[in-house]
Protein backbone atom coordinates (compact mmCIF):
# COMPACT_ATOMS: atom_id res chain seq x y z
CA UNK A 1 0.00 0.00 0.00
CA UNK A 2 1.10 3.50 -0.82
CA UNK A 3 0.06 6.16 1.67
CA UNK A 4 -0.41 9.86 1.17
CA UNK A 5 -1.67 12.89 3.04
CA UNK A 6 -2.01 16.65 3.00
CA UNK A 7 0.47 18.93 4.77
CA UNK A 8 -1.32 18.82 8.14
CA UNK A 9 -2.09 15.09 7.86
CA UNK A 10 -5.82 15.62 8.28
CA UNK A 11 -6.65 14.17 4.86
CA UNK A 12 -5.00 10.77 4.55
CA UNK A 13 -5.42 7.99 2.00
CA UNK A 14 -4.02 4.72 0.71
CA UNK A 15 -3.53 3.49 -2.82
CA UNK A 16 -3.21 -0.21 -3.63
CA UNK A 17 -1.22 0.70 -6.74
CA UNK A 18 -0.71 3.59 -9.10
CA UNK A 19 -1.51 2.83 -12.73
CA UNK A 20 -1.07 6.14 -14.49
CA UNK A 21 -1.14 8.10 -16.55
CA UNK A 22 1.39 10.18 -14.65
CA UNK A 23 1.21 13.60 -16.25
CA UNK A 24 2.93 16.92 -15.65
CA UNK A 25 0.33 19.51 -16.63
CA UNK A 26 1.46 22.97 -17.70
CA UNK A 27 -2.00 24.46 -18.41
CA UNK A 28 -2.69 27.90 -16.89
CA UNK A 29 -5.41 26.52 -14.61
CA UNK A 30 -3.09 23.93 -13.06
CA UNK A 31 -0.27 26.47 -12.73
CA UNK A 32 -2.55 28.89 -10.91
CA UNK A 33 -4.08 26.19 -8.70
CA UNK A 34 -0.64 24.95 -7.66
CA UNK A 35 1.38 28.15 -7.72
CA UNK A 36 4.05 26.22 -9.59
CA UNK A 37 5.29 25.56 -13.13
CA UNK A 38 3.14 22.44 -13.44
CA UNK A 39 0.99 19.95 -11.55
CA UNK A 40 2.20 16.37 -11.19
CA UNK A 41 -0.92 14.19 -11.26
CA UNK A 42 -0.98 10.42 -11.02
CA UNK A 43 -3.84 8.25 -12.28
CA UNK A 44 -5.34 5.84 -9.75
CA UNK A 45 -8.21 3.39 -10.24
CA UNK A 46 -11.20 4.14 -8.03
CA UNK A 47 -11.17 0.62 -6.55
CA UNK A 48 -7.48 1.00 -5.61
CA UNK A 49 -8.07 4.16 -3.54
CA UNK A 50 -9.21 4.42 0.07
CA UNK A 51 -9.75 7.68 1.94
CA UNK A 52 -8.60 6.96 5.50
CA UNK A 53 -9.46 10.26 7.17
CA UNK A 54 -10.40 13.85 6.54
CA UNK A 55 -13.48 13.66 4.32
CA UNK A 56 -14.94 16.51 6.38
CA UNK A 57 -11.86 18.67 5.61
CA UNK A 58 -12.07 18.38 1.82
CA UNK A 59 -13.39 21.44 0.03
CA UNK A 60 -13.70 21.93 -3.71
CA UNK A 61 -13.61 24.84 -6.07
CA UNK A 62 -15.26 24.50 -9.48
CA UNK A 63 -14.12 26.87 -12.18
CA UNK A 64 -16.80 27.62 -14.78
CA UNK A 65 -16.18 26.14 -18.22
CA UNK A 66 -14.34 28.75 -20.24
CA UNK A 67 -13.94 27.56 -23.80
CA UNK A 68 -14.82 23.90 -24.07
CA UNK A 69 -15.32 21.11 -21.58
CA UNK A 70 -13.93 19.56 -19.52
CA UNK A 71 -14.78 21.67 -16.51
CA UNK A 72 -11.98 22.35 -14.04
CA UNK A 73 -12.08 21.88 -10.32
CA UNK A 74 -9.68 21.50 -7.46
CA UNK A 75 -9.96 19.90 -4.04
CA UNK A 76 -8.01 21.12 -1.05
CA UNK A 77 -7.74 20.62 2.69
CA UNK A 78 -9.75 23.23 4.58
CA UNK A 79 -7.21 23.21 7.41
CA UNK A 80 -3.85 23.52 5.63
CA UNK A 81 -4.78 24.42 2.03
CA UNK A 82 -2.89 21.51 0.45
CA UNK A 83 -4.28 20.11 -2.76
CA UNK A 84 -5.95 16.74 -2.12
CA UNK A 85 -7.49 14.11 -4.40
CA UNK A 86 -10.88 14.94 -5.89
CA UNK A 87 -12.44 11.63 -5.00
CA UNK A 88 -15.24 10.84 -7.46
CA UNK A 89 -18.78 10.31 -6.23
CA UNK A 90 -20.26 6.85 -6.69
CA UNK A 91 -22.63 8.37 -9.28
CA UNK A 92 -19.73 9.68 -11.40
CA UNK A 93 -19.20 6.26 -13.05
CA UNK A 94 -15.48 6.80 -13.65
CA UNK A 95 -12.81 4.11 -13.55
CA UNK A 96 -9.90 6.28 -12.45
CA UNK A 97 -9.06 9.77 -11.20
CA UNK A 98 -5.97 11.83 -10.47
CA UNK A 99 -4.07 12.16 -7.21
CA UNK A 100 -1.60 15.01 -6.69
CA UNK A 101 1.70 13.12 -6.76
CA UNK A 102 3.34 15.41 -4.22
CA UNK A 103 1.04 14.04 -1.51
CA UNK A 104 2.52 10.55 -1.71
CA UNK A 105 4.73 9.42 1.15
CA UNK A 106 6.54 6.73 -0.84
CA UNK A 107 7.55 5.69 -4.32
CA UNK A 108 4.56 5.00 -6.61
CA UNK A 109 6.83 2.77 -8.73
CA UNK A 110 5.89 4.71 -11.87
CA UNK A 111 7.48 7.83 -13.30
CA UNK A 112 5.94 10.66 -15.31
CA UNK A 113 4.66 9.61 -18.75
CA UNK A 114 4.44 13.01 -20.38
CA UNK A 115 4.27 16.77 -20.09
CA UNK A 116 0.89 18.06 -21.25
CA UNK A 117 -0.34 21.45 -22.48
CA UNK A 118 3.27 22.37 -23.21
CA UNK A 119 2.24 25.24 -25.47
CA UNK A 120 0.99 27.00 -22.31
CA UNK A 121 4.02 26.38 -20.10
CA UNK A 122 5.47 29.18 -18.00
CA UNK A 123 8.03 31.24 -19.93
CA UNK A 124 10.38 31.08 -16.94
CA UNK A 125 10.41 27.26 -16.84
CA UNK A 126 12.44 25.10 -19.22
CA UNK A 127 11.55 21.45 -19.75
CA UNK A 128 14.88 19.64 -19.75
CA UNK A 129 13.92 15.97 -19.45
CA UNK A 130 13.28 13.60 -22.33
CA UNK A 131 9.72 12.44 -21.61
CA UNK A 132 7.14 13.19 -24.33
CA UNK A 133 5.73 16.70 -24.62
CA UNK A 134 2.14 17.01 -25.80
CA UNK A 135 0.13 20.04 -26.84
CA UNK A 136 -3.58 20.30 -26.12
CA UNK A 137 -4.41 18.97 -29.59
CA UNK A 138 -1.99 16.05 -29.28
CA UNK A 139 -3.36 15.14 -25.85
CA UNK A 140 -6.95 15.21 -27.11
CA UNK A 141 -5.97 12.98 -30.02
CA UNK A 142 -4.21 10.55 -27.68
CA UNK A 143 -7.17 10.36 -25.32
CA UNK A 144 -9.69 9.94 -28.13
CA UNK A 145 -7.61 7.28 -29.89
CA UNK A 146 -7.28 9.24 -33.12
CA UNK A 147 -4.03 10.45 -34.73
CA UNK A 148 -3.07 14.11 -34.10
CA UNK A 149 -4.65 16.40 -36.69
CA UNK A 150 -7.07 13.61 -37.66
Amino acid sequence: MLRGSCLCGGVAFEIAKAVGPFELCHCPRCRKASGSAFVAALGVRVEDFELLSGAELIRTFELPVRDNPPPYGVAFCDRCGSPVPRVPDVDDAVEWFEVPAGLLDGDPLVTPDRHIFVEAKSPWFEITDSIPRLTREELRALRSGRPPGG
